[in-house]
């Protein structure tokens, strides 16, 4: 298929899930603000980052993900980066510097084939630790900032008892009422009591037009941005939000032509060789993000086509001036919505065994065997836990690297035994020999 014909086929089917299900759409981009709001929000507080140029550039990049992907592809904070640079108070070069550097090396991955030849040699399992390992993450951090709610504090708008009834609300989304756009509903409440506690503090946003200018690293800013930032960010953003998200987008979207590991890789390249020299914050796509946005009812790229427009136009608007509106949304129902989000993509790690494991599905295929698709018991507790090694060490140090390294040791671990069987047999036939 031509690229003028796949953009075509790509529209066509944005346009028509729109049509049939604007609401869920609508509801579905809003699955990640949980994840980008607070972030933004931080790195804008210090002035690390401009909240108007990321809103402008992360809409853009919604725009043209929904355009050129056709699935709910989120635009979402590179989190090591951000979390180093909200801890250290980075300066606006110093977060510049850190995102360039993951695009270039990226970049490079990208049109080298390396990208491809990294997700092709790594195990399904692992890659699910991963994904669980991120989910179980979100839910963690979502945790953490409920434990630091009151039941009666900050807010009256934003405490113990709004978390629990945001979250009985999404039990019963789970069960009873499964049509009910969450996100939507959840988002326009935290909206609205957000708006009533800006008015009482006499801070209502006001137009402010956005007034562009660039940030240009200089000195110790690039050392400072790719060692202390950037490096952190490479395993993270090549693991999570690049060849997790790969897997993520074939399991939960089947029907929809899942992107090529060499075209997201190029895509966040191209986000941050353009965004972060204006002050926008350094951006991925991440497999937690999408999981999000589809638990919420997302299923093509119209909607976070929708996001975009949004964010492009209140960005345009008011500019830095909606920094204390969104400050005063509601951390408990940000919280839920990543927890929900959280678990959606803890889910994924169900299908290790089953038909839903692509390398299954693919040795089922080569050996004619359809019975192939389920493996056996010996084989089902070997990926089991190769995976939650994967997920355990992720979470324990809070590391995607670490859990990794330590997926991809216990697999080999597993393969050990039969590599020296083949040694030995190939030894025997005069196959290996010494030099």
């Amino acid at each position: 298929m031509t690229f003028p014909s796949q953009i075509q086929s790509i529209t066509k089917y944005n346009v028509t899930t729109f049509r049939r299900h604007s609401v869920s759409e609508i509801a579905g981009s809003l699955g990640d603000l949980g994840t980008f709001l607070p972030i933004a929000l931080a790195l804008a507080a210090n002035g690390t980052v401009s909240l108007a140029s990321t809103l402008i550039f992360s809409g853009l990049f919604n725009i043209l993900t929904g355009l050129f992907f056709g699935i709910p592809l989120p635009v979402q904070p590179m989190k090591a980066i951000a979390a180093v640079a909200i801890a250290r108070s980075f300066s606006p070069g110093s977060i510049a510097a850190a995102g360039l550097f993951v695009a270039v090396i990226l970049f490079v991955g990208s049109v080298t084939g390396l990208l491809q030849w990294f997700t092709r040699v790594i195990p399904i399992p692992v890659v699910k630790g991963i994904q669980v390992g991120a989910g179980l993450s979100l839910v963690m951090a979502a945790c953490t900032t409920l434990h630091s709610l009151g039941w009666i504090h900050p807010s009256w708008a934003d405490n113990r008892l709004w978390a629990i009834g945001v979250f009985i609300a999404l039990l019963l989304t789970n069960s009873t009422a499964k049509r009910l756009p969450y996100a939507l509903v959840v988002f326009v409440i935290g909206l609205v009591l957000a708006i009533i506690r800006s008015a009482l503090a006499s801070s209502l946003p006001s137009f402010l037009f956005w007034n562009p200018y660039t940030v240009v690293p200089v000195g110790s800013e690039w050392s400072i941005g790719a060692i202390n930032a950037g490096l952190g960010q490479l395993p993270l953003t090549t693991l999570n939000s690049v060849v997790a998200v790969v897997h993520l987008a074939a399991d939960l979207l089947p029907s929809v032509p899942t992107p090529s590991v060499t075209s997201i890789g190029l895509s966040v390249s191209a986000m941050n060789l353009i965004g972060v020299w204006f002050g926008a914050m350094p951006v991925c796509h991440g497999s937690g993000g999408l999981a999000g946005q589809y638990r919420f009812g997302a299923r093509s790229g119209a909607s976070v086509i929708f996001l975009g427009l949004v964010k492009l136009v209140v960005g345009l608007v008011f500019g830095e001036s909606l920094v204390g509106l969104l400050h005063r949304f509601p951390k408990a129902l940000l919280a839920v919505m990543v927890i929900a989000a959280g678990m959606e993509l803890v889910r994924v790690g169900e299908s290790l065994n089953t038909s839903g494991a692509r390398d299954l599905a693919r040795h089922a295929e080569d050996v004619g065997d359809s019975s192939r698709f389920h493996a056996d018991e010996e084989e089902r507790t070997r990926r089991w836990m190769v995976m939650m090694v994967t997920v355990g060490l992720l979470v324990g140090f809070k590391n995607d690297a670490v859990g990794f390294v330590a997926g991809m040791l216990c697999h080999w671990a597993y393969e050990l035994p039969a590599l020296i069987q083949r040694t030995r047999r190939r030894w025997s036939e005069g196959r290996v020999r010494l030099p």
